[in-house]
């Protein structure tokens, strides 16, 4: 029986982000801790990184601390392999991949990035183009590819240009193993993607060292493997406005969580939030919603986590609901920017919700 352990990964490296970027992310990892540690000593053990610009915690319960510590470190070092091959403004594989594009040329890629291609494609056509990983040009112009990011104002006709470019999954061909774009302006962000892959590649991972029991966190996108002893696992779903949790709910295996939200990628320029996350349609960060989760079960369930909630988001609060019921979420809510929370029958049914004081209206 071990005790619980909190480690930073040793290859993990956090930025020089503002204190209070640290001090929400410190809060979001802790919330999880005490949930997960609450019953005191068990045979639970964890470790935390940064890794993918946001703190990351892989929970492994029921086997002896060297095999899971040998564990953790080979996830950990596939989360810092991912992150280094699909950086979007630093040397990377994708960033080769996009001077190639803009410069219409092809490249070859490897077999892992041509199946991200190909299953970011299907997505995207999924949420009728409001997921779309393209769209790096915009989301570079308002200051979201950096460490840091600064109140920015950008030029509304270099907008209107960007975004009547319209640049689209669906403009990428790879064939014979190599990538190219018909359209120049494509340039890859995968940064809404690349979580929810990581945690599937983490859950893979884990069983091939026979670990039967554990829990992927990365950013709030969580991936339940098995349970916490003979329970399931219990998370929180961080309270996009205040901290510690705004509900929990029991994870069982194969099931995961995914919240897209305004509260950490984000700067505020007077008293106007704006968020990385940027509808397509029109360029601008998404005004009016401040936090959506989705439940996803089954294969693939890391990234449709990650993926998905975007989209969602972008649909805002009057097109939320159709947009689930087209992709075949049937566990969504949505936080809009009054704190109302517009949540499915079906997840509401999973949820305890933390905050007595909310306001649902069930969907």
């Amino acid at each position: 029986m071990s005790a619980v352990r909190f480690a930073s990964h040793r290859n993990s490296r956090i930025p020089a982000f503002a204190g209070m970027m640290r001090l929400r992310l410190a809060i979001f990892g802790l919330l999880f801790g005490v949930l997960l540690t609450a019953c005191g000593k068990e045979p639970l053990y964890q470790e935390q990184g940064y890794v993918f610009g946001t703190l990351v915690e892989v929970s492994i319960y029921g086997d002896n601390e060297a095999h899971a510590k040998q564990a953790i470190a080979s996830v950990m070092h596939e989360f810092q392999r991912l992150h280094n091959e699909l950086h979007a403004w630093q040397p990377s594989e994708l960033s080769e991949l996009n001077k190639a594009f803009a410069h219409g040329e092809s490249r070859v890629v490897t077999p892992e990035l041509a199946g991200m291609l190909q299953d970011a494609t299907k997505l995207s056509i999924k949420s009728n183009g409001l997921f779309n990983p393209a769209i790096g040009n915009l989301i570079q112009l308002w200051g979201f590819q950096a460490d840091e990011f600064k109140p920015v104002q950008p030029d509304e006709k270099l907008i209107a240009q960007l975004v009547a470019s319209n640049p689209q999954m669906s403009d990428i061909t790879v064939e014979q193993g190599r990538a190219s774009s018909r359209n120049p302006a494509v340039q890859l962000d995968l940064g809404g993607y690349a979580k929810g892959y990581a945690l599937d590649r983490a859950a893979i991972l884990l069983k091939q060292q026979g670990i039967q029991n554990a829990l992927i966190n990365i950013g709030g996108n969580i991936l339940a493997v098995g349970k916490k002893g003979g329970r399931p696992w219990r998370v929180g779903i961080q309270h996009p406005r205040k901290s510690g949790a705004l509900a929990a709910l029991d994870l069982h295996d194969g099931e995961a969580i995914g919240t897209s939200g305004d509260y950490q990628r984000y700067f505020m320029l007077g008293d106007k939030r704006y968020c990385h996350l940027i509808d397509p349609r029109t360029g601008q960060p998404m005004q009016g919603v401040e936090a959506v989760t989705i439940l996803t079960h089954g294969v693939n369930a890391g990234l449709l986590s990650d993926g998905l909630s975007k989209p969602l988001f972008i649909n805002g609060v009057s097109g939320c609901r159709a947009a689930a019921a087209k992709m075949g979420l049937n566990e969504a809510m949505l936080v809009d920017d009054q704190g109302v929370i517009h949540i499915t029958g079906e997840l509401k049914k999973r949820l305890e919700f933390t905050d007595k004081a909310v306001t649902l209206q069930i969907e």
